[in-house]
């Protein structure tokens, strides 16, 4: 399945000739996951690509990791990028961090994302965001919505795949 994706992908990218690439980056791959059959939320998604054990609303993921999980302010392949709840996100969102583009921006893959009746439930991959924050710590960052960088949204930063050894 994976040199079926890869294939596809080396074929999607010869399309792309003459269109400037991102930098190359190695890092760990991400499960390759099929679309989801039916719509999926972002909670069970990040659960299952991130392989991080966590339950209840996105938001409240960030407190939920500590003892269990790394957490830190610096994005990683993998991690699981958590926004905060505010008017728009009720209850928080999660994404999964698929490649550092440079400092200030990466690439995330998410489900759920968007009012759009289209997008709701759908997984979209490889979404840029950037950092937009003061301090240059991932707490506020902005989306790549169809067309621009949307509003600014804030973030407590991200839980890294890999259990602590002081669970709790």
């Amino acid at each position: 399945m994976i040199r079926a994706f890869r294939g596809l992908l080396l074929v999607a990218l010869a399309g792309c000739a003459g269109q400037p690439s991102a930098p190359t980056v190695t890092e760990p791959e991400l499960a390759v996951l099929p679309p989801p059959p039916q719509p999926m939320q972002c909670v069970p998604y990040a659960r299952q690509v991130s392989g991080i054990d966590l339950r209840g609303d996105a938001w409240t993921w960030w407190v939920k990791a500590e003892g269990h999980y790394a957490r830190g302010k610096k994005p990683r392949a993998g991690a699981v990028l958590v926004f905060m709840k505010t008017r728009t996100l009720p209850l928080g969102h999660l994404s999964v961090v698929t490649r550092i583009i440079h400092a200030r921006e990466i690439l995330i893959t998410h489900a759920n994302w968007g009012s759009a009746p289209d997008a709701r439930g759908r997984v979209t991959r490889d979404v840029r965001v950037i950092d937009v924050s003061p301090g240059n710590d991932w707490s506020e960052l902005r989306v790549w919505n169809g067309g621009d960088f949307g509003k600014a949204y804030p973030a407590a930063g991200f839980i890294y795949p890999v259990a602590t050894t002081t669970g709790a």
